[in-house]
């Protein structure tokens, strides 16, 4: 199976650094909308036979736009939904209290081994995103199916797919509107893309995935 994991497109708390969590149904801004129509131009020639999204209004018209040149329905998913941040949804990046940012930065050097403050951990992230791609993987071995979801969302998905520790989750960077992919084959599993964004540039000078 070839699997497209794809970032959302940016939103206005994405452009204000302003945490972003599951519990945050925010839609995409211009830019965002911009980026979503450049994804579905890029993946227009890609034979997918499936497109999935988290439930949040992001990541939905970021699918949806892709969905436009495939004649093929969203099916959506809510354990794609972004990483469930509590007590931290909402808050500005610059704002945060001293106790916060020295707890989120102990989090972050412990690979959110820990889940944050009514909220939950990579590891729960992970756990629900996976079972996603193995139900992928037994509907459509053969195919391309495309998902579309959010920032921790997807990197858990890769660290999984390449048995990665989620250790060194924090050495890697997603963009809005990135795009990944995974292969599953006989030789094992391989990331053969990572954080391709081809809203900055001209998707028809862009090489085909």
């Amino acid at each position: 199976m070839k699997l497209i994991l794809v970032r959302h497109g940016e939103t206005h708390w994405n452009k204000e650094r302003r945490i972003q969590g599951g519990s945050s149904d925010i839609e995409l801004n211009d830019t965002g909308l911009r980026q979503a129509q450049r994804l579905a131009s890029f993946l227009k020639n890609e034979n997918i036979a499936a497109i999935i999204s988290s439930p949040l209004k992001r990541a939905m018209a970021t699918a949806k736009a892709i969905a436009n040149h495939h004649q093929l329905p969203v099916e959506i998913d809510d354990e794609l939904r972004e990483i469930e941040v509590g007590e931290l949804e909402g808050f500005g990046v610059s704002n945060l209290t001293t106790t916060f940012s020295q707890f989120l930065m102990q989090w972050w050097q412990d690979a959110g081994k820990e889940k944050l403050p009514k909220g939950e951990s990579f590891v729960d992230v992970q756990q629900r995103s996976w079972k996603i791609v193995e139900r992928l993987l037994a509907e459509h071995n053969n195919e391309t199916v495309a998902v579309v979801s959010h920032y921790f969302v997807t990197l858990t998905i890769i660290f999984k797919a390449l048995d990665l520790p989620l250790k060194y989750i924090t050495k890697l960077r997603l963009d809005t509107g990135g795009v990944s992919i995974l292969e599953f084959g006989g030789y094992g599993t391989r990331l053969v893309a990572f954080n391709n964004i081809p809203h900055q540039c001209h998707c028809e000078d862009e090489p085909k995935l």
